[in-house]
């Protein structure tokens, strides 16, 4: 018989495959104090009238207060705001502190720097099962230019920032990183030894060849994070390496082995080698980084774990 945690477990992880941004929805409750949390089931719902929605789990310690309130404000963070996400997502004393929130049109907290906000009467409560779907009027709006903070798979990303990192130009190398159930896909590199599944980006772009990578290599997966940029300095060239969750199918070509430094000794590239050794480590501690540098040293950015749906 199946889990019934293991059930809402996949759950989640299907619906972490729809990229979002991230918003932190705030509140007063009746004695003025603000009230927060963090959420990424936010959408647009209607122009005329100006309505949007956010969901609130029944659990939740602020669903009263949201809930019996006259409005709330959906900040919608930029870039840079991971860290008042994690705040929001957590169970802090006060979210608020160090915070220059000012009230908005409509009276809900307004966060500083955020790429948009939106003031809201509560409009209507839709019950939904574990959670609540508010349905917010909006009564006054601002939008900036700051890029928005984005979640996919269980971890933040950073769509301008990223794109800005990532090289282009003729001799773009990517990697596909197929990992499962705690494995990772390896293949023959032509020259006795081992590789991750490798190609140079045509003219259709990054996305599309690793998307042709994955496909020939006999495995449904995704691609995922960005995991690698480095420069191979003595062969000019630029490698990318992402993450792509697998699901299932049969390798068409090499075979998975555990993700362990001793299965890699046969990967003759010293840069991938690294790279993998660095996952293993990554993987057994659930907290992943972005390798930004060389073949030889580089610095690690690391992906902070994010909010829940």
């Amino acid at each position: 018989m199946t889990n019934p945690q293991d059930t809402r477990r996949a759950l989640r992880d299907a619906f972490g495959t729809f990229m979002t941004g991230v918003t932190v929805v705030t509140a007063l409750d009746d004695t003025g104090h603000p009230l927060g949390f963090t959420a990424n089931s936010f959408s647009s719902v209607s122009l005329d009238p100006a309505l949007l929605l956010v969901q609130i789990s029944k659990n939740s310690v602020n669903y009263v207060n949201f809930t019996s309130g006259r409005g709330f404000a959906v900040n919608i963070l930029s870039e840079g705001q991971k860290d008042i996400s994690n705040t929001f997502a957590r169970p802090v004393a006060d979210r608020f502190a160090g915070i220059d929130w000012q009230p908005g049109p409509h009276g809900a907290p307004i966060l500083p720097g955020v790429a948009a906000w939106f003031d809201c009467a509560l409009h209507q409560i839709i019950e939904a099962g574990d959670h609540a779907i508010l349905l917010g009027r909006i009564e006054a709006f601002h939008a900036t230019p700051a890029p928005g903070l984005g979640y996919y798979r269980g971890t933040y990303f950073t769509p301008v920032a990223t794109q800005a990192a990532v090289p282009t130009g003729p001799d773009i190398i990517v990697s596909a990183i197929l990992e499962r159930d705690g494995q990772v896909l390896l293949i023959d590199d032509g020259f006795g030894g081992l590789t991750l599944p490798t190609a140079r980006v045509g003219r259709d772009g990054t996305t599309a060849t690793l998307t042709a990578l994955i496909a020939g290599c006999g495995i449904n997966a995704a691609p995922g994070p960005l995991y690698s940029v480095y420069e191979d300095v003595a062969r000019a060239q630029q490698h990318i390496a992402f993450r792509c969750p697998a699901t299932s199918g049969t390798p068409s070509k090499g075979a998975f082995v555990d993700l362990s430094p001793a299965s890699f000794a046969d990967v003759t590239d010293q840069a991938l080698r690294t790279m993998l050794d660095r996952l293993a480590d990554e993987s057994r501690m659930g907290n992943y980084g972005i390798y930004f540098g060389n073949q030889n040293a580089g610095q690690i950015a690391q992906v902070t774990e994010g909010p829940t749906p």
